[in-house]
């Protein structure tokens, strides 16, 4: 099998470079170790960024976001029982919008498919081979059978877990990581969501955050210990905690219900550097994790697709190889702010094994400024509703 551009995963970050290339007559193949119900069957968070909005946009797959998602002009902090709003529009004019990653992929899918464009599920043992030279192919086993893949540029999309990054020589890899000394318990349910904006909520028992996938489906976290486990919390024990972590004013308003999923997650940081070698480009959690406070992962994903899809672009229309070549660094240069404020975030609204009574009266200046601030709102709104591409 013979393409231009071989795609490792078939999560929103391939599909979206894959529908990207397929719009300017650049031909590739996904390979996704897991089958299509899988995919869509992973439960991910879902404000996409101004940024976001757009690629999907040009890609051709915004009608329904268009249609069904949930525009936020702002959103809440708290902090113990003193709730403030961050205007985004009145401090950037933009806006974010919640839309389950899930309902991403499942566009992203439905875009492919009517395109004609090859997906490889249950590709299993894929390997990248001679990707520092001008002629790398991939192979993979699909029932039973070796395939190979020729192409001329491979993009890896895989995923922190994936063989893309691995692929990369240790000795030219260098890796970057911060590990958090707690977790996030998340619980979706079939309830109306508690405010018609995201509350971000500090207080002495812990973080919780209070967010939706639409106007019938919520998703609310608690932190928790990273010794915990899932059958360690009823429902009842969690919205009881979900509770004493909110204001009051919103915790009467809480709709409880019956949890349709349940998990812990661990909270990091990551980068590895560089995003390219040879003609292997690294994209999306192949290359860099963040904690989920910022609501950075895909949003992320989604700028490394726009700075890889233009260079592929400009080198297919015969302009060389310039975007290419500065790929890497373009794509780390908002890899590590946003990574910035992903750290900042999470550092300002959790509490912290063993922090100290300065450690707290520092985060609850940086709270105060923050509440009293225009300037301080309106570099927490830009880097929220996403810095410029």
């Amino acid at each position: 099998m013979r393409t231009q551009v071989a795609i490792i995963g078939g999560g929103p970050s391939g599909l979206l470079l894959g529908r990207l290339l397929h719009r300017r007559g650049i031909n590739t193949v996904i390979l996704e170790r897991r089958s299509k119900a899988h995919v869509l069957g992973r439960i991910r968070a879902g404000v996409l960024e101004r940024g976001l909005v757009a690629l999907l946009t040009e890609a051709g797959v915004s009608e329904r976001l268009m249609r069904e998602g949930l525009r936020h002009d702002g959103t809440l902090l708290s902090f113990d029982d003193t709730m403030f709003r961050v205007d985004f529009v009145g401090a950037t004019g933009h806006a974010v919008t919640v839309y389950g990653q899930t309902e991403v992929t499942r566009d992203l899918y439905d875009a492919r498919e009517a395109d004609g464009a090859p997906t490889l599920f249950e590709a299993e043992d894929v390997a990248i081979h001679d990707a520092d030279s001008d002629t790398p192919f991939v192979t993979c086993t699909r029932g039973g059978e070796t395939l190979r893949i020729e192409c001329d540029f491979i993009a890896g999309c895989d995923g922190f877990h994936g063989v893309s990054r691995t692929t990369i020589p240790a000795d030219r890899r260098r890796e970057f990581e911060k590990v958090y000394p707690f977790g996030w318990l998340g619980i979706l349910s079939e309830t109306p969501p508690v405010n018609d904006e995201l509350i971000y909520a500090s207080s002495e028992r812990g973080f919780a955050l209070c967010s939706m996938r639409n106007a019938n489906l919520s998703r609310y976290y608690l932190q928790c210990s990273l010794e915990e486990r899932v059958e360690d919390w009823s429902d009842e024990a969690f919205w009881e905690e979900l509770k004493r972590r909110m204001p009051a004013d919103q915790a009467k308003r809480l709709v409880t219900g019956p949890s349709v999923e349940k998990s812990i997650a661990p909270l990091r940081s990551f980068v590895s550097e560089p995003m390219r070698w040879g003609r292997l480009f690294l994209c999306g959690d192949a290359a860099h994790i963040v904690p989920p406070t910022g609501a950075k992962g895909l949003n992320l994903a989604a700028s490394d697709v726009h700075y890889l899809h233009e260079g592929l672009a400009d080198h297919y229309a015969g302009r060389g190889m310039d975007g290419l070549d500065a790929y890497s660094a373009r794509a780390l240069s908002r890899v590590w702010k946003a990574e910035r404020f992903s750290w900042w975030f999470t550092t300002l609204t959790h509490r912290f094994p063993g922090q100290t009574g300065f450690d707290r009266r520092m985060q609850e200046a940086e709270i105060d400024l923050l509440r009293t601030n225009a300037a301080a709102q309106a570099a927490m709104a830009e880097n929220y509703v996403g810095l410029p591409y």
